[in-house]
């Protein structure tokens, strides 16, 4: 529970970067710190153990290396044997594969998903410090489009805004693992694995779900944020190298979020902390002009249409005074962010000081990034934890 003080200091942080009474209420309620609710148990070892489900997918890409990656994964995940199609979730066809592990054979609307450009793309199994992690780059932008709405959206052709270029997939019911599992079980218990024994055996593996469901990310290979390389000062190659460098880490700091505090949400903090760390590891240190083109806020205090920022106003929306209020929350956390980074860059050369750096932005506010003593704050969270590595 946030104490009174904590609060009243964001409040007047709030009020100093123009918000009036109702706007402070809106904003504290929409930056509260859902990261501080995680429960963090130290020390941790990084990078920490791959979760279970990568094994298979070693698997899977020792085999695409063989016969292609698309044609790899549509035999062993079941979405990709259907057609992106408004509906489709809810045909009895889908949900009997899906939802009951049933096979697609002679199943009229198992047509198979269509890709534009299905040879380039690449699954590989990335080390983050989260652990290993699956990670389909995908080289054509409708391709990314299709494979985010079948993996991520149940096959429906729901909007995949063009700033959206990386997807991490939680919570993805793998029904390849669990026959896989019916093999290994069936194998050890020749004699009581009857359909009734299965569907007994079904039932307490349901709980468990590490064993049958996956995590995994899926990149466009596109310009980051929908950028261009001319607003970027870059050439296009490089540009396009740099945009997969920084959506690959952003993903993986999600994970590592995920894994480390059990929180991963579509929130501006989340966000800013993604994308630190993105740019570090794309340009070897931080670059707040990066970050507020990135969002919309490049011309501050002139917000452009289109950026990123407008994706996390909330639920329900912030008033367009907190809106804006926000935008200068923002623009003034990016900077005192890369003020820190110039002072301790040096000093970050070990992945448990990268974890330490990551775990201590999750542990501040919005409002306490922004303020005058942003960095120094920082820098203080940085010493308390760093006791407990």
């Amino acid at each position: 529970m946030e104490t009174t003080h904590r609060q009243t200091l964001r409040s007047n942080i709030l009020a100093a970067h123009g918000a009036d009474i109702a706007q402070v209420e809106e904003l504290l309620a929409y930056s509260e710190n859902v990261f501080a609710q995680g429960r963090l148990n130290l020390p941790l070892n990084f990078p920490l153990e791959s979760e279970l489900h990568v094994a298979t997918w070693m698997q899977y890409a020792a085999i695409a290396h063989e016969i292609g990656t698309f044609e790899a994964l549509k035999q062993r995940l079941v979405q990709l044997q259907f057609p992106i199609q408004a509906g489709i979730s809810q045909t009895e066809a889908y949900r009997i594969v899906t939802r009951k592990g049933g096979l697609t054979d002679q199943m009229p609307e198992a047509t198979g998903l269509v890709l534009q450009q299905p040879d380039p793309l690449e699954l590989l199994i990335h080390q983050s410090l989260a652990g290993a992690i699956p990670v389909l780059i995908v080289k054509h932008r409708q391709d990314f489009v299709s494979l985010v709405q079948a993996l991520a959206m149940r096959n429906e052709p729901k909007l995949v805004p063009d700033s959206m270029g990386a997807c991490i997939v939680s919570g993805f019911n793998n029904w390849d693992r669990i026959r896989q599992y019916r093999k290994q079980w069936e194998t050890a218990n020749p004699i009581a694995a009857s359909d009734n024994d299965w569907a007994a055996e079904f039932q307490r593996l349901a709980p468990q779900k590490a064993l049958y469901q996956d995590r995994f990310i899926i990149l466009s290979d596109g310009f980051y944020s929908a950028i261009t390389a001319s607003d970027m000062g870059l050439e296009e190659v490089e540009w396009r190298r740099l945009s997969l460098i920084i959506r690959l880490e952003h993903e993986c700091t999600h994970y590592f979020t995920y894994r480390v505090l059990g929180s991963m949400h579509n929130h501006l903090l989340d966000e800013l902390i993604a994308d630190y760390r993105g740019i570090v590891a794309a340009a070897g240190r931080y670059q707040a002009d990066w970050f507020l083109r990135f969002i919309g806020l490049e011309s501050f205090p002139h917000y452009r249409e289109g950026g990123r920022l407008q994706n996390y106003r909330g639920q329900p929306p912030l008033s367009d005074g907190a809106f804006k209020v926000l935008g200068a929350l923002v623009q003034a956390a990016a900077r005192n962010l890369e003020r820190f980074d110039v002072n301790y860059r040096s000093e970050l050369k070990h992945p448990h000081q990268e974890a330490l750096v990551t775990i201590a932005l999750t542990r501040l506010t919005l409002e306490e990034l922004a303020s005058e003593a942003g960095d120094r704050l920082l820098q203080t969270v940085c010493f308390e934890l760093a006791t407990g590595f």
